[in-house]
């Protein structure tokens, strides 16, 4: 089809109009220019489509004559979705720009009136400052002129006949700075300006700096600094410090500290420390850990002193101080019962306290703590009820040392029994006097006698056989001899003379513990000095606490425990031992570090020692030890004459070097009194023809303790020498091996200086250790660096050849010194 049809081609000419439009430009500049405008080109449908349309025909988007060739009527429709989308996509990214370019014309409309109001901030404190400075300017004006005019009266009188023109050009003397006249003109000048609005103000825009400048040309103070001027001056005329003293502090520094408390320490701000921090390069918050350089450097810029501490002064806290003997006052004694369990020892304590504490109190609280208090003349005395002896092995290995007397029950029927033993070994090893109760004399087998005799075989000498320990004989079932031996309790602790400072900080041993299901843990606490009151703070062993309530012996809340006195403390955040010490200290901080530094001793003691005390273990410690010359050992047989013959082997191990001590010997099964001492004194236990029963072995296993068994006596006293042998220090003996004799020296790059040698006598080993001998005088002493062959490195060389010798970090070598060869062995030494 041709072009001229009589059909337009599409286009847009002859569609527009022209006009005139006006720009304008910058500078006031404008320039009128000619545009066309585009007149938007309609398309009419045509009635035989409309028709067609109508008959229910697809309707097309245009002609099929007109359209380009080639394409369908569901790809024209296509193409129009497409442009139609097109349209729409355009008209909604118009829009979003709008919405973006009218979002950011927001923000520049705020920025400025940000800008602007900060500025019209900035100039009304400049205009403040400045108004303030005139202010300042002009009252010190009026004043200078209230003085001159109150001087210029006085200068009239002294010159009447002064000529009128003096201040003129050519007088002598000046004018007067000021007279009436011109402060009048003065007054009215500022009254004028006053009225016009101007309050002596400049015109046109003002400055910072020119604020900042008076009248004269200088630079005027801010508005802040006058206001410091101001509190200073105040605070001076209120007869208070012009500035605060800095406070210097000395602070202690640990291996690592928290941020919150180094400032607490400082009495510093804790901001300021974190902003410190933070100029020295160190992004830390307030519950971070510092290193001590850290926080030295910071604690020195704050201006304190350092005080460097290690892990253990937090115990330091705990004052250990010596009482002045004018607070000392009298105590009660602490009176610990023990004996053979079948010899009447709770018996005996059941008629001390029937026939001391009123009926009402029998039976009470007396019982559940093992401690209470009865009296004699007015007297109180402390009894302790220990069930067996490992609670008192403990408090001595643990260094408290609780008990004043020890009541020694031995029944009148049996004699001294294995546990009299035990008993009497832990009183001597607690150093404390012992009374000897011989209990069952009611019975028709007592044989009292029997019973001194045989207490002369452990060193226990009574006064009836002209020692020094008391004895009474008693009868818990009748109750006869009690009077006596708590009168003989009484005069034994006035010879002890038992004083206390009870006014100082409270510090006691626990008894026992246990861990109770309506009150926590719980605590009997025997109080040794000072004075125990609710409301303290403590530290016991591992644990800490705040005392929140104490009960007496009788079951009743006090407020307060002093020395001598057993008390049941509540308040502890764990369970302590028997034996640990308690100590008040002033702050829960304190506590709370004690305790926790206790806590990881303890752990890295049972890491690092494996909680163990073997033979092999007690040797190295030892040889570590120099001071060591004693190995203790706990030994048990099953028959009396056993344990005679071992403990009398034992006695004849050793020499002045080192010797056995036997800490206790006993014949019957081994127990955990056993152990309990074995682990106080860190001994060995030897069994010979017996077994540890159950308890025992799993208190061993516990604590670590060794346990050997012997069948043959001879086996046991060879291992016991062995290990006591351990205990000497060995032998160094040095065989020499060889000399060599220096013929050449040379120079040998990365060597050093080479010896050129012949082995005159013996062999030259590598490894051995030389001496360097000039004039037969020792010069040098060490090792060869290298030993060759020609040119070969060999282990050794043979007398009569010759070889190279190179002396490690040593050079001074010449022709004709000799060089001595040797080697050194340590020679065990045995006890023979």
């Amino acid at each position: 089809m041709s072009d001229t049809d009589g059909k337009k081609p599409l286009g847009l000419r002859g569609g527009g109009r022209p006009g005139n439009v006006k720009q304008s430009f910058s500078h006031g500049r404008t320039k009128n220019v000619v545009v066309e405008t585009k007149r938007k080109r309609v398309v009419v449908p045509k009635p035989g489509a409309a028709k067609s349309g109508a008959a229910g025909a697809a309707p097309r988007v245009s002609d099929p004559s007109k359209r380009p060739a080639g394409i369908s009527d569901a790809e024209m429709d296509r193409r129009m979705k497409a442009l139609q989308a097109a349209k729409e996509q355009e008209v909604a990214d118009e829009a979003r720009r709008k919405a973006e370019e009218e979002e950011r014309a927001k923000d520049r409309e705020r920025r400025r009136a940000e800008a602007e109001a900060k500025e019209r901030e900035e100039k009304e404190r400049e205009e403040r400052a400045r108004q303030k400075a005139e202010d300042d300017e002009r009252k010190k004006r009026e004043a200078a002129e209230a003085k001159a005019r109150a001087a210029a009266p006085a200068a009239a009188e002294a010159q009447p006949s002064a000529p009128v023109d003096a201040g003129g050009p050519r007088g002598g003397a000046p004018k007067p700075s000021s007279t009436p006249a011109r402060k009048d003109r003065d007054d009215r000048d500022r009254n004028k300006g006053k009225a016009r609005g101007d309050d002596g103000r400049r015109s046109g825009k003002l400055t910072l700096n020119q604020a900042l400048r008076g009248g004269e040309g200088g630079r005027q103070k801010s508005l802040a600094a006058m206001k410091r001027k101001q509190e200073r001056a105040r605070q001076k005329a209120m007869g208070g410090n012009v500035e605060r003293e800095k406070v210097v502090r000395e602070v202690q520094l640990p291996e690592a500290i928290m941020v919150s408390e180094l400032a607490n320490r400082m009495a510093e701000r804790v901001a300021d420390v974190v902003k410190s921090l933070m100029t020295n390069g160190i992004m830390a918050t307030q519950t971070q850990t510092i290193d001590a350089d850290t926080a030295e450097l910071i604690i020195e810029e704050f201006g304190h002193k350092v005080v460097r501490v290690s892990d253990s002064d937090v115990e330091d806290v705990i004052a250990h101080v010596e009482d002045d003997e004018k607070d000392l006052k009298s105590r009660p004694p602490v009176i610990t019962v023990m004996g053979h369990v079948d010899h009447g020892k709770t018996s005996l304590l059941d008629a001390i306290r029937n026939a001391r504490v009123t009926a009402g109190e029998a039976g009470g609280i007396t019982q559940h703590i093992g401690a209470y208090q009865v009296e004699q003349n007015g007297n109180p005395l402390t009894f302790l009820d220990t069930p067996g002896h490992a609670a008192f092995t403990s408090m001595r290995a643990r260094g408290a040392q609780v008990t004043d007397i020890v009541i020694l029950v031995v029944a009148a029927d049996d004699a001294v029994m294995p546990q009299t033993i035990e008993a009497i070994n832990h009183a001597k090893a607690a150093e404390v006097p012992m009374i000897v109760a011989i209990n069952k004399i009611d019975r028709p087998e007592a044989n009292p006698d029997k019973v001194r005799t045989d207490l002369l075989q452990h060193e226990v000498i009574v006064e009836k056989m002209s020692g020094e320990v008391q004895d009474v004989e008693v009868s818990a079932v009748n109750g006869t001899g009690l009077e006596e031996l708590l009168e003989a309790i009484s005069l034994q602790s006035e010879l002890l003379e038992l004083k206390s400072n009870p006014d100082r900080a409270a510090s006691g041993a626990v008894i026992e513990a246990q861990l109770d299901v309506g009150r926590g843990p719980v605590a009997t606490v025997l109080v040794q000095n000072g004075t125990l009151r609710q409301g303290d703070i403590f530290v016991v062993g591992e644990q800490w606490g705040k005392v929140r309530a104490m009960e007496n012996d009788q079951g009743e809340r006090v407020k307060e425990a002093g020395p001598s006195v057993p008390v049941e403390v509540l308040g502890l955040n764990g369970t302590p031992e028997a034996g640990d010490v308690l100590n008040v200290v002033d702050t829960e901080a304190q506590a709370r570090e004690i305790a926790e530094y206790r806590e990881k001793a303890a752990k890295d003691k049972r890491a690092a020692a494996g909680a163990a005390t073997t033979l092999e273990q007690l040797m190295a410690n030892a040889k570590a030890d120099e001071s060591v010359n004693e190995m203790p050992i706990v030994v048990k047989a099953d028959v009396q004459g056993s344990a005679e013959a071992i403990v009398q082997a034992m006695e004849k191990i050793g020499n002045d070097e080192v010797r056995v001590r036997v800490l206790h010997s006993g014949v019957g099964a081994i127990t955990e009194s056993d152990i309990g001492l074995a682990e106080a004194s860190g001994a060995p236990v030897f069994g010979f023809n017996v077994r540890a029963n159950a308890p025992a072995r799993n208190s061993a296993n516990q604590k670590g303790i060794e346990i050997r068994y012997y069948s043959v006596i001879y086996d046991l006293v060879d291992d016991v020498k062995q290990a006591a042998s351990g205990l000497l220090s060995a032998e160094i003996k040095e065989n020499f091996i060889g000399y060599a004799e220096i013929r050449e020296v040379f120079k040998v790059t990365g060597v050093g200086k080479v010896a050129g040698c012949l082995v005159t006598e013996g062999v030259a080993r590598r490894s051995a250790g030389v001496r360097l001998l000039r004039d037969n005088v020792v010069i040098h002493e060490g090792t060869l660096k290298t030993l060759k062959r020609f040119k070969d490195e060999v282990p050794e060389v043979q007398s009569g050849q010759e070889c190279g010798m190179a002396f490690e970090a040593y050079d001074d070598i010449r022709p004709g010194d000799v060089i001595e060869i040797f080697e050194r062995e340590e020679v065990e030494r045995n006890l023979d």
